[in-house]
């Protein structure tokens, strides 16, 4: 579980990052789970966007994936949600030491 301090190190840090994984019209199917799994091992935190065309429910997805995936969502805003979590791999972890760090006082 994040604090609200690790939270806006983390907002911050997604600020200028494309949204790596899209879910479109066939919804959040097991490729989507794996692009964004894969994608949190090698980045720990990415975005990810939902597009006009799903019947998504952007606080399903978020739900879901925390439940399946493990993840922490720093951000839902409009379509687009910023999921966090540690990468499985010591060398891909950039951020979670910073994260780790931040302490809430």
């Amino acid at each position: 579980m994040l604090t609200s301090k690790q939270r806006a190190f983390l907002k911050s840090e997604a600020h200028t990052m494309k949204p790596v994984v899209q879910i479109g019209k066939n919804g959040l199917n097991d490729q989507i789970k794996t692009s964004i799994r894969q994608a949190l091992d090698a980045r720990e935190l990415i975005k990810v966007t939902l597009l006009q065309n799903t019947d998504e429910d952007i606080h399903e997805v978020a739900d879901i994936l925390e439940d399946e995936i493990g993840c922490d969502t720093v951000l839902k805003i409009g379509r687009i949600l910023i999921l966090y979590k540690e990468s499985s791999k010591k060398q891909n972890r950039k951020l979670s030491p910073k994260v780790k760090a931040i302490k809430s006082n």
